[in-house]
């Protein structure tokens, strides 16, 4: 008989504990770590591909990966950040695999359509939105890598350096000179 892992709303049932039965084989632990992580993973990979990349498979094939080598998860890292670095290193995979972005190319459904009141602020919000994303796209995988990480999904320096399998002062450097580009192309709309 399978214990409720999703006993209440508030993070039930510690990922460390669901890693632990997961290891010993139960698949309703794993599931829930699977419906936990994924809406963030699915975030994380569409930030690094970009548009023209397929999220839902990465994390898809992170979460296979994942539970083949859950029994050699040692615990160094929390669940999540391990699950960051394996959704990250399949996105650079994916990254490095196809031709660099020559231009913008998102679609209307990565500009919100709220928030931002009247019809020309939304229009001026969507095409800041798109010069940002397609600056991120144009930044070297690596260094989009760790920005997104710190700037979206609030790692330290050191879960960063974990995830990317780099030094924390490697980490810093990316992340100043992602800083530097993006700023040097969003000059416009300062």
């Amino acid at each position: 008989m399978f214990r409720d892992h999703d006993a209440s709303p508030r993070q039930p049932v510690e990922d460390a504990r669901l890693v632990a039965d997961a290891v010993k084989g139960n698949q309703a632990a794993f599931e829930t770590l699977v419906r936990r992580h994924t809406p963030e993973l699915l975030r994380l990979a569409g930030r690094l591909v970009g548009p023209v990349g397929d999220p839902e498979d990465i994390v898809q094939e992170a979460f296979v990966t994942a539970w083949r080598g859950l029994p050699g998860f040692r615990g160094e890292s929390t669940f999540r950040t391990w699950m960051f670095r394996i959704v990250t290193n399949r996105c650079l995979n994916h990254i490095r695999a196809r031709p660099p972005l020559t231009g913008t190319r998102v679609g209307p459904e990565t500009i919100p359509a709220h928030g931002y009141g009247s019809p020309a602020r939304t229009t001026e919000a969507g095409a800041a939105i798109r010069d940002l994303l397609g600056a991120l796209g144009r930044l070297p995988a690596d260094q989009r890598a760790c920005w997104v990480l710190r700037e979206l999904h609030g790692l330290s320096y050191e879960e960063i350096a974990r995830v990317v399998g780099a030094g924390s002062p490697t980490v810093r450097g990316r992340i100043h000179r992602a800083r530097r580009m993006l700023t040097e192309e969003m000059s416009a709309w300062r």
